[in-house]
């Protein structure tokens, strides 16, 4: 079983996560004062990547780089995400560069799907 197999239901659980997420931050975001452009840019990040997610899982037989694709989506999303959530509702921060470190962390997951292109499987 390839990699890319055995990671498809991890992105379609974070896909539907991160869907979830995305929608409730853009509730906060919407009704619940505060900051909330910090719930805003999260949920932003959750709803861009959740499809993209889904994306990766249905055409993993076709992208031999959606199983770091993902990951990398998946980490950054969380680091990004879960950095301004914190921060919104803690007024601290996970780590320092938690934030910068997941917006890498997704840029490179968007590369690795680039990547694909050149690396793709031939049927």
């Amino acid at each position: 079983m390839s990699l890319n197999a055995r990671l498809e239901p991890v992105l379609y659980l974070f896909a539907g996560l991160f869907g979830v997420a995305g929608v409730a931050l853009a509730a906060l975001a919407a009704h619940g004062g505060g900051e909330a452009n910090l719930a805003a840019s999260a949920s932003a990040m959750c709803l861009a990547h959740a499809p993209a997610l889904l994306a990766l899982a249905l055409g993993n037989v076709r992208l031999r780089t959606a199983w770091l694709a993902g990951l990398l989506m998946i980490v950054g999303t969380l680091l990004f995400a879960g950095d301004l959530a914190t921060l919104r509702f803690t007024s601290s921060s996970l780590f320092p560069y938690a934030a910068p470190t997941g917006g890498w962390a997704m840029m490179l997951g968007w590369l690795a799907v680039a990547a694909g292109a050149v690396l793709r499987i031939r049927p």
